[in-house]
């Protein structure tokens, strides 16, 4: 019983940290341009077919080499996004024509990866595989990997946010855009710098969840409605939110599996949600005006 709760725990932590990385991606898009990315999932299908299918299996490029070069590819992807479509369309008059425009966006990125790499589903062998064994808990590496991944990557983003001048001038716009323009930053510049490292972060998530699942169209599209439950519970657009919602979910939705049915285990995240919406609709984290 405590070796299964452990195992579950660890599991639950993991896939906690990957709904954190995409609730934070959420909030990097929504407070720099003020526009939900509902196509987002297919940002991280994309990120996972850029490393695994062309570098990987297509190219046979070592781990390294492979992460630079999908991660650089991805942030132009994301900069050219921004340029095209985040940017004309936070000045529309109604946020009905941005919720199209990612919503037709995701659409388009379907397509043109069953274009470019195929209908058929398939993996990438040999890519932080392996369990792990002590005493009576097995648990695969990959969920080792993930979290402590994802403690680097929230360290590095903290720095970048806190130390640097960049960091600070993405905080500032994030803030007030008006006031950010008056100060001299360039938004529009700094909107595109910030949808190009949600684009990396897209792809970062990608890399680390491709152990567990196929690559293929559909791939991210449940781990895409749980981080945005997991913004809504931490609290929608603050980063510690997205940290605490995305491990509250994780952990909650594993150790479900103890109590119900595993067949309803999805659903946990969606009606988290909305308890929350209706007895907590600022979340776990209140977000500072």
């Amino acid at each position: 019983m405590d070796t299964t709760l452990l195992q579950l725990a660890l599991s639950g932590i993991a896939f906690g940290c990957i709904y954190c990385l995409v609730a934070i991606e959420f909030s990097l898009i929504f407070n720099a341009s003020g526009l939900v990315n509902f196509g987002h999932d297919k940002f991280i299908m994309l990120g996972a077919y850029v490393f695994g299918g062309t570098m990987l299996n297509q190219l046979g490029l070592n781990y390294f080499i492979a992460f630079i070069l999908a991660s650089i590819i991805m942030g132009l992807f994301g900069a050219a996004v921004a340029a095209g479509i985040f940017n004309p369309l936070r000045n529309m008059s109604s946020d009905v024509y941005a919720l199209v425009g990612t919503v037709m966006l995701a659409k388009i990125m379907s397509e043109l990866a069953r274009i470019i790499w195929g209908p058929v589903p398939f993996r990438v062998e040999g890519f932080l595989t392996g369990n792990l064994e002590i005493g009576e808990l097995t648990l695969p590496k990959v969920y080792i990997y993930i979290i402590i991944a994802s403690v680097l990557f929230l360290i590095l983003q903290n720095i970048l946010f806190n130390k640097t001048k960049l960091g600070r001038a993405m905080r500032c716009v994030s803030q007030d855009k008006i006031a950010s323009a008056l100060m001299g930053i360039n938004v529009a510049s700094n909107i595109m710098i910030t949808v190009a490292f949600s684009s990396i972060l897209c792809g970062f998530i990608a890399i680390l969840i491709i152990p567990i699942f196929n690559v293929e169209i559909s791939m991210a599209n449940m781990i895409g409605l749980k981080g945005f439950a997991a913004s809504v519970v931490g609290g929608f657009g603050t980063m510690s939110g997205a940290i605490a919602g995305g491990v509250f979910i994780g952990l909650v939705e594993n150790l479900y599996v103890m109590f119900g049915p595993s067949i309803y285990k999805d659903v946990v995240a969606f009606v988290l949600m909305i308890l929350f919406l209706l007895i907590r609709p600022q979340g776990i984290v209140r977000r500072r005006t």
